[in-house]
């Protein structure tokens, strides 16, 4: 399961993508201008964006350049109408991660979201690191300035979400999405997310003079060094 920004000025073709993905197990967010797309990106994490090409204000390629300009590393599928091979080379040239010519089928969409996501968690490095807190991602072990830090399953795993995002806030619901595979419930995760928060606050920060876990109130944590 995957947090996914579809940037789609077209409100068909939008809602259909979502649908669809969100049938797949996906959460979506959708923009509908290239203004408005490059905003989301900059203030959220997302595991795939979904861009196309022709957009109202600002291009799709000019929200990749200025998404990649700031070292966001996204995968991105990119849509369009323009089936030439200069046009498939300049948005790969551009950062784009795959191109999918319209109109497609989305059972192709889906497959190529799914083949991004396999990518990249394929390229997880074996260690994270902000400030002198270190993660050992194949050997699941948490240090902070050379010392262990005991951590549960869940635990490590909602701060290796949040250190994939440093940064940036990371919200209840992405973490819900990353750590739980959300699914629809009769009563939301938030409590329980909070609750693991607050034990790995203790953890990696209590008795630290550097504090590297924040909560921004109304929207989600993030981690980053000061």
């Amino acid at each position: 399961m995957a947090s996914i920004l579809i940037v789609e000025d077209d409100p068909k073709t939008a809602a259909a993508i979502a649908d669809g993905l969100q049938r797949d197990g996906h959460t979506t967010r959708i923009a509908a201008t290239g203004i408005a797309g490059d905003e989301i990106l900059n203030e959220l994490p997302f595991d795939v964006l979904i861009l196309d090409w022709m957009l109202p204000g600002l291009s799709g390629i000019d929200v990749l350049a200025r998404a990649r300009s700031r070292a966001n590393r996204v995968p991105v599928l990119l849509l369009t109408s323009r089936d030439h091979v200069d046009d498939r080379v300049t948005g790969l040239d551009q950062g784009a991660d795959d191109y999918l010519v319209k109109p497609f089928a989305l059972a192709e969409l889906s497959a190529r979201v799914r083949a991004l996501i396999r990518r990249a968690e394929a390229q997880e490095p074996a260690r994270r690191e902000v400030a002198d807190l270190v993660l050992d991602t194949q050997r699941r072990i948490a240090h902070r300035g050379g010392v262990e830090i005991l951590l549960t399953p869940r635990e490590f795993d909602v701060l290796l979400c949040l250190m994939r995002h440093q940064g940036r806030v990371v919200t209840r619901a992405m973490l819900a999405d990353a750590v739980w595979g959300d699914v629809p419930r009769a009563t939301p995760l938030d409590n329980v997310i909070d609750v693991h928060l607050g034990h790995l606050r203790r953890k990696i920060d209590d008795a630290q003079t550097v504090k590297l876990l924040r909560t921004i109130r109304g929207v989600g944590f993030s981690i980053c060094a000061p």
